[in-house]
């Protein structure tokens, strides 16, 4: 006989000692289903077992101590399985625990947890008023139930997505809107544009670029640069530096380090842009970038903006993407009809460290070559100085003071914002001031202070350009003490790529 849930009820069989309690009223928890009949409680950690609307007599596990998303398993098949489970285990515990279990751990429970003379007792009284037959094969019916069971077909409770009460609740992905304050995650901030389809594919700076929409908001345009990079060219990169994410906070650079870091980075890439409206320019007022990198594997992956922005897209996630995101405010005072839309793209200068010199006594020389260019460097002043620190505000720290001006001119006059010199030296940190007597000390300070120059800092001394060509001034990194000799280094300024001007639209 097939036993229901309803007919059994009419039996006076009593499985609190099996792990199947009856209790008054209709207490349910964040993960019972919607439209969930409880049949029993096992009394403890909330554990109760439930018949579920649209599912038939199909009997299920609920167990709100699981981690998520494992808190509803299906049991039996039907009301009459689930009773023949029962006997054939002895209790609850097994079958609410066996999802978790390969067959041999399943036995050994069995074995080291035998019904009691009481829990027989019921066992008997269950088998003889029902004339069901212990479950033949346990473990085998729970594993094929549960791994074929199609866990998204269970409706929950609005309880069940509230983080406040499931801290693990799935959430639906976010409405895809972009704004023009907004950024990546907080696209919210202002009203969302209207997307509108551009597809664009083109090559620049040796990379493949995709500008598939721009956004029409109410303060102006927002476009997505989306630049394509090689995973090889990645990995390789990661290899030549050494850098893995176990050891990313560990490593230390150079100045010069970090700027052949930055010519080797695949994903760093600078430039600026301009949009073409109408006939007028647009120019950035701000922007905001974010990268998808494969390679890393999805346990490194933390930026999810990135994903979704490649997955809207439809861009390959083979590839390594670098999302840059402009906002462009509207020339007019009203939002314009688009007739005609383009973008040039101008490549920011890189930092290309060069070569390195010491020089102390006015009239010393060095020279170097750039771009196919001699160039040589005189010395025309040099001397140690000090910070006058005393109009800074009063502070807890100590500031060092001592550094290092000179003066220098270079033949043949090289063009404007082509290098720059820098020390070698990072200087020292300030630190924490001597205390007073008897005041407390702090152990370390992290706080860093960059100075360019000040009231009292370096003078330049304007020669006759014709005699002497143009004055360039340069100064050291601060220190504590008097610095006797400074090792510098030249920096040029280079652009290694050419401005490019994209049509995406015309009407």
């Amino acid at each position: 006989m097939e036993w229901t849930y309803r007919n059994f009820t009419k039996k006076s069989i009593d499985l609190a000692l099996l792990g199947v309690e009856k209790r008054a009223g209709d207490e349910t928890y964040f993960c019972t289903p919607k439209g969930a009949k409880i049949i029993g409680w096992a009394g403890v950690d909330g554990i109760h077992y439930c018949l579920i609307r649209g599912f038939g007599e199909m009997v299920f596990a609920i167990s709100p101590m699981n981690v998520a998303p494992n808190y509803v398993h299906p049991l039996a098949r039907t009301f009459s399985d689930f009773l023949r489970l029962l006997l054939a285990c002895g209790s609850c515990d097994t079958l609410e625990q066996a999802w978790q279990w390969d067959e041999s751990q399943f036995q050994t429970f069995l074995a080291k947890n035998p019904p009691t003379q009481e829990q027989t007792e019921v066992l008997e009284q269950l088998a003889q008023q029902t004339g069901l037959a212990p479950m033949e094969h346990p473990w085998q019916y729970l594993h094929e139930v549960q791994s074929g069971f199609a866990y998204d077909k269970i409706k929950f409770t609005e309880d069940y997505y509230d983080l406040d009460m499931n801290p693990d609740a799935p959430q639906p992905p976010p409405k895809w809107e972009v704004s023009f304050d907004g950024g990546f995650r907080s696209s919210r901030q202002g009203r969302p544009g209207k997307e509108l389809p551009i597809r664009k594919e083109f090559d620049w700076a040796g990379y493949h670029w995709a500008i598939p929409s721009i956004y029409l908001c109410g303060k102006g345009i927002v476009m997505d640069f989306c630049m394509r990079v090689e995973t090889a060219a990645i990995r390789d990169f990661l290899n030549k530096w050494d850098l893995t994410p176990e050891n990313e906070t560990e490593r230390q650079f150079t100045q010069e380090q970090q700027m052949q870091l930055d010519l080797d980075n695949p994903l760093h890439m600078d430039f600026h842009s301009l949009l073409h409206l109408n006939g007028k320019e647009l120019h950035s007022t701000h922007g905001y970038g974010t990268s998808y990198n494969p390679c890393l594997g999805p346990e490194c992956v933390v930026e999810d903006e990135a994903k979704r922005t490649v997955e809207h897209y439809g861009l390959d996630l083979n590839y390594a993407w670098v999302i840059l995101r402009s906002s462009y405010p509207w020339a007019t005072k009203r939002k314009p009809e688009i007739r005609q839309l383009s973008v040039t793209l101008l490549p920011d200068a890189v930092s290309v460290p060069g070569p390195h010199f010491r020089l102390s006594t006015p009239g010393d020389t060095v020279r170097f070559s750039y771009d196919g260019q001699e160039y040589i460097l005189t010395l025309q002043e040099y001397e140690a100085q000090e910070m006058n620190w005393s109009l800074m505000p009063d502070t807890e720290l100590e500031y060092p003071s001592h550094y290092v001006a000179m003066s220098y001119t270079i033949t043949p006059e090289p063009p404007d914002g082509v290098m720059d010199i820098a020390d070698c030296n990072e200087g020292d940190r300030p630190r924490q001031a001597p205390p007073a007597p008897g005041q407390p000390t702090a152990a370390s300070c992290a706080m860093v202070v960059g100075i360019i120059g000040g009231a009292d800092g370096p003078t330049a001394i304007i020669y006759d350009q014709q005699k002497q060509g143009k004055l360039h001034a340069a100064c050291s990194s601060l220190h504590f003490k008097p610095v006797e000799q400074v090792e510098w280094r030249i920096v040029f300024r280079e652009h290694r790529s050419f401005s490019a001007e994209i049509d995406l639209l015309s009407r």
